[in-house]
């Protein structure tokens, strides 16, 4: 169980990462300067979130720590979804990517107040303070582009459509489900999808977006070491610095 444990961690660690370096990415590029100091934010807490769970991840690991895991490890050794690999096509592509994971983190987080680890337990209490403004934020731009002009709802409806082919992914169980939601230490992935698409569908309607129809593109996933080609130029620029200087120190 241990094994999946650190997997989870992983999982969980790896995808705010990831997704917190795309938001980095995009600092001083948002349309407003009120919009690039809320996105970034909210990168800081997804950082912030990744440090957590990385943090426990060395510790159940042993002989490591969470600089060594961000910066050491090679691409078939991450976790992190699919979503977040993808690029920042434009504002309407952050937007919609990051709904999609804040519903997804919202409920999560919610079922994660009653794991039997006191540690994830720890951590989701702290993060779903951060997840409930994240999620309010994300959803009311969804609501300002699609019921905004003709062009913001068609770009916002563009995003919607490309970006949906990858949610399948934050809904599929692995082995690790199975032992984390055996041990009451986290849910089912799949469990979480009807909530999901409940609250995704209703926001969508509520904005005259059309709700894409569900055709998926893979059954190999990042939570299981496979990732999109979007990860090996993500991991080449932020290990860059370590891997050169192996042995530098702040």
């Amino acid at each position: 169980m241990k094994d999946e444990l650190i997997d989870y961690c992983l999982r969980l660690g790896d995808s705010s990462l990831i997704l917190s370096h795309r938001i980095a990415e995009y600092c001083s590029k948002a349309p407003i300067l009120e919009e690039d100091l809320a996105i970034t934010n909210v990168g800081l807490d997804l950082l912030g979130q990744a440090e957590n769970f990385l943090n426990y991840a060395a510790n159940l690991k042993g002989n490591t720590t969470a600089d060594l895991l961000t910066f050491k490890r090679r691409e078939g050794d991450f976790r992190c979804l699919h979503l977040v690999q993808t690029p920042n096509t434009d504002f309407a592509f952050i937007l919609a990517r990051q709904f999609f994971m804040d519903c997804y983190h919202q409920i999560l987080f919610k079922k994660l107040l009653n794991s039997k680890d006191e540690t994830i337990l720890g951590i989701s209490k702290k993060a779903i303070k951060e997840v409930n403004y994240h999620l309010d934020r994300s959803s009311d731009w969804i609501k300002r582009l699609g019921l905004g002009t003709k062009e913001s709802n068609e770009r916002i409806q563009n995003a919607i459509n490309d970006l949906w082919m990858y949610t399948d992914e934050l809904f599929t169980d692995n082995s690790t489900d199975l032992s984390m939601e055996k041990n009451k230490i986290a849910p089912l992935s799949s469990s979480l999808k009807d909530e999901w698409s409940q609250m995704v569908v209703n926001t969508l309607k509520d904005s005259e977006i059309e709700v894409p129809e569900d055709i998926y593109y893979s059954l190999k996933y990042g939570k299981d070491g496979f990732h999109t080609e979007y990860l090996g130029y993500i991991l080449a620029e932020m290990q860059h610095l370590p891997l050169l200087y192996p042995d530098a120190t702040w």
